[in-house]
């Protein structure tokens, strides 16, 4: 178990947008921070990050919270996980106290199988470095590579022997369980036996966007016409090869540092440019690219640069990865390298300043490649040549943006030699012909979709639930802060009418709320807005000096999100950018006791007209017809609701 000091000490020195700009790629937004939502897929930023009240809030999945919130959604760590993870980021030592047997126990599976990666990952190092036959079969092979002995522990490279069981028995010996070693592919369970996947082979640690090793790629380093080049770990609970990219981890700040990633296909490939001094690479790992591993490039970038081999066989297959990026509604270029040529042996061969100029210098617009590409196999062919019209014609209609594609479609037409308005038929065409597939699928779905639509009810306001809300924010923003109050006290005038007259006076806004709602016999309805409304009384009247920070990070997973969701409810306005419109909008700040009192007065009409409504159900209750008191309790009711609307400026 962490130990509170511990904890404490994480939450006073991780900085939020530092956290989450390892992940998403941020800008300024007024006070705060905005950018693409991490686990949606969305083109338009609905993801806001707070640095002064230390949360975050994704308005288009509903997700908030503070830094390990975030951590344990998108890393998907557990409360301990992410605190270790962030120990280590801010170089906290964690201070532990012994953990019973009980709650070792209740470790759960995913979390044993990222312990048991995390053991074969510094087992595999260990053999690479300290013992005979992991140096010199293995660490020879890496310095054959060319990688310096700091590039090989950067990346955490290890070797696993050429024996059947050597890792295997290693992990159960050291307690490990032969459930999770096979789960995470690690080993090979027969019925009576048990062996090591990556027998004989070179490793390279696949890691998650924060490191987390997720799983392995191991090359056999002998000619074994039987046995694959390289070996994946499987899929498992914790690796999903469609969704990981290799080198993410130590590319993701320079990718968002340099506003653009490389992208290759190979292990070396990365490890070769990061050693030369270009770090914001990753590898597919020789998998079809997939829409999952460009959403992860999506959140840092908006600009990917694809790396090909001077002859690689496969160079027009690998095209359809261009229009899934494109489809992305992202920027690509493509660079190819001289035949004979991969991105790792020419970065082996040149200096950093001559790799980085050859980029620049060879980088091509996807229209410019593709047209040289397959120009040059079309020839004098003038069907051949349509087709590679039709070809470019279909990538620029996965476009999403219209003015790119229209971009996109002049410089077709000045490459091709082919007039603008034969290209933009045929992209209407190919539109249509979108469009017409859409329809189809919505005619199969239809029939599902009309039940669905008769089952869906005009959502109606709660408008109690949105005003015990709005007491929880002015208690966590202003709590603390002195205002004037006008207090209304009901007073017969010398006519005999019942009047509200106002009486001026100086109080805490929590004192205010709290003295009104107990006057008033008022008990929030909400259970949730209930606790945290006591627990944030009480916490107001013992400290003065309140700090919202902690006192979110004091409270359950639920109440947190309750919380976060309500403070950053005024911050979504913020994506909309209203004063780059010239829109100004008045900050709430500046008439914080005019918004409690309308508030307190809207729940007290409220509480009324609920009051009124009971009030006649029992009139038509009642079987003897008497309704005199009843009727009188009424008529009081709707005079204190005429006095109480008046205040508020409505017309009754």
């Amino acid at each position: 178990m962490i130990s509170k000091s511990t904890i404490d000490k994480v939450f006073e020195s991780a900085r939020l947008e530092e956290v989450i700009g390892d992940f998403v790629q941020l800008k300024k937004s007024g006070s705060n921070f905005k950018g693409l939502s991490p686990f949606t897929d969305e083109r338009t930023p609905s993801f806001m990050v707070s640095p002064v009240k230390q949360i975050w809030k994704d308005f288009s999945s509903g997700k908030g919270g503070n830094v390990v919130a975030f951590l344990m959604e998108h890393e998907h760590f557990t409360y301990p996980e992410a605190i270790r993870y962030l120990a280590k980021k801010y170089n906290i030592e964690i201070e532990e106290t012994e953990q019973n047997e009980e709650q070792k126990q209740q470790a759960n599976d995913r979390e044993s199988m990222y312990l048991v990666s995390d053991f074969a990952q510094k087992y595999f190092e260990d053999i690479l470095w300290n013992s005979e036959k992991g140096k010199a079969i293995g660490l020879s092979y890496f310095k054959e590579r060319g990688f310096t002995d700091d590039t090989i522990r950067k990346f955490g490279l290890g070797y696993s022997l050429d024996e059947w069981e050597a890792f295997t028995k290693e992990a159960l010996d050291k307690g490990y369980s032969l459930d999770f070693l096979g789960r995470t592919g690690l080993s090979i369970i027969k019925e009576n036996k048990q062996f090591d996947r990556f027998k004989g082979r070179v490793m390279f640690p696949i890691q998650s966007m924060s490191g987390r090793v997720l799983g392995f790629g191991g090359r056999i380093l002998v000619n074994d016409k039987k046995a694959a080049k390289y070996l994946n770990s499987p899929e498992s609970d914790i690796y999903h090869k469609s969704k990981v990219l290799y080198g993410i981890y130590h590319a993701k700040q320079s990718i968002a540092k340099e506003d653009n990633c490389y992208l290759v296909e190979g292990y070396t490939d990365v490890i070769q440019f990061h050693q030369r001094g270009i770090e914001n690479v990753v590898a597919s790992s020789g998998t079809a690219l997939t829409p999952e591993q460009i959403r992860l490039i999506n959140r840092l970038t908006k600009n990917i640069t694809v790396l090909f081999d001077g002859d690689a066989a496969g160079l027009r297959a690998s095209l359809r990865g261009i229009d899934l990026i494109l489809e992305q509604g992202m920027n690509v270029k493509v660079c190819t390298f001289p035949e004979g040529e991969d991105p790792d042996s020419f970065a082996k061969k040149n200096a950093y300043e001559d790799l980085v100029l050859y980029l620049q210098e060879n980088a091509k617009d996807f229209i410019q490649f593709k047209a040289s590409l397959l120009v040059e196999e079309a020839q004098n062919d003038p069907i051949k040549k349509a087709e590679t019209i039709r070809d470019i014609v279909q990538s620029i209609s996965k476009i999403p943006d219209r003015i790119q594609r229209e971009v996109y479609v002049q410089e077709c037409s000045r490459i091709m030699d082919i007039s603008e308005e034969v290209l933009f038929n045929t992209l209407a065409q190919l539109g249509k012909k979108n469009v017409a597939e859409a329809n189809k699928k919505f005619k199969k779905e239809r029939k599902a979709f009309e039940v669905v639509k008769k089952e869906q009810a005009v959502e109606k306001i709660d408008v109690q639930y949105q005003l015990e809300r709005k007491i929880i924010e002015i208690l966590l923003l202003y709590g603390n802060r002195t205002e004037e109050f006008e207090d209304l006290l009901l007073k017969e005038n010398e006519e005999g009418e019942l009047v509200l007259e106002p009486e001026l006076h100086k109080a805490r806004v929590f004192e205010k709320l709290y003295l009104d709602l107990q006057q008033d016999e008022i008990e929030l309805s909400n259970e949730n807005f209930r606790t945290v409304y006591y627990g944030l009384i009480s916490k107001l009247n013992e400290d003065d000096s309140f700090v919202i920070e902690s006192y979110i990070n004091g409270l359950d997973s639920e109440l947190s999100k309750e919380v976060t969701s309500i403070l950053m409810e005024e911050e979504k306005y913020d994506l909309s950018d209203w004063e780059g419109k010239d829109i100004y909008v008045k900050d709430k700040a500046e008439s914080v006791a005019q918004l409690v009192g309308e508030t307190i007065l809207n729940l007290r009409c409220f509480l009324i007209d609920k009051r009124v409504s009971d009030l006649r159900q029992r009139t038509l209750e009642k079987k003897d017809g008497n309704n005199h008191e009843i009727l009188e309790e009424i008529m009081n009711y709707h005079q204190l609701k005429k006095l109480l609307s008046t205040k508020l400026n409505r017309v009754l």
